[in-house]
């Protein structure tokens, strides 16, 4: 009996999901697997969301045109690659976890449109190394390019104990 190997990846449309996606898709294909796209959506069924047309119906189908379209904008770059495309109402972490059960791999970017930039690692992503059965890959942010600008930052806190305060340079990097 031949097996496959295949990975599940979750996109949600965020640069990050890209990366995660055009990663997936390069391991798959330097191990003869499959490649799984999923996206989790959750509706919270607001007042005003009905009031707009977004309900359920709505917001699956906002998910499942966001899957669409990242699918096609990264299978282009992997010539004879196809990815099955799925959407699952529920949260993020666990209906990855769920999908993924039975996966050789799951692959999530660090971070996806949540607030928590500063953070280590996005929730999500978090959520699916705590539940996983399976070995989850991170896909990291970029590392900037060297040139990038820098500015001087200048510290609010002495920086020894005559009381002097120093001004010194500090990357600004952008992860545009």
């Amino acid at each position: 009996m031949e097996t496959t190997y295949r990975i599940v990846v979750g996109v949600d449309g965020s640069d990050d999901s890209l990366r995660a996606l055009r990663w997936a898709l390069g391991e798959a294909r330097r191990r003869g697997g499959t490649v799984q796209a999923v996206t989790a959506y959750t509706w919270f069924g607001t007042e005003a969301a009905l009031l707009a047309g977004l309900g359920p119906e709505g917001e699956r189908e906002r998910a499942e045109a966001l899957l669409g379209a990242s699918v096609e904008e990264v299978v282009g770059e992997f010539p004879g690659m196809s990815v099955a495309a799925e959407v699952i109402e529920g949260e993020p972490g666990s209906k990855l976890t769920e999908v993924a059960r039975d996966a050789d791999l799951l692959v999530v970017g660090s971070h996806g449109h949540g607030r928590l930039h500063q953070a280590v690692l996005g929730s999500v992503s978090e959520a699916c190394v705590r539940l996983a059965t399976c070995p989850v890959v991170v896909i990291p942010l970029p590392r900037p390019h060297p040139g990038h600008a820098t500015e001087l930052a200048r510290t609010d806190q002495p920086n020894d104990e005559s009381g002097t305060t120093t001004t010194g340079q500090a990357d600004r990097r952008s992860t545009a």
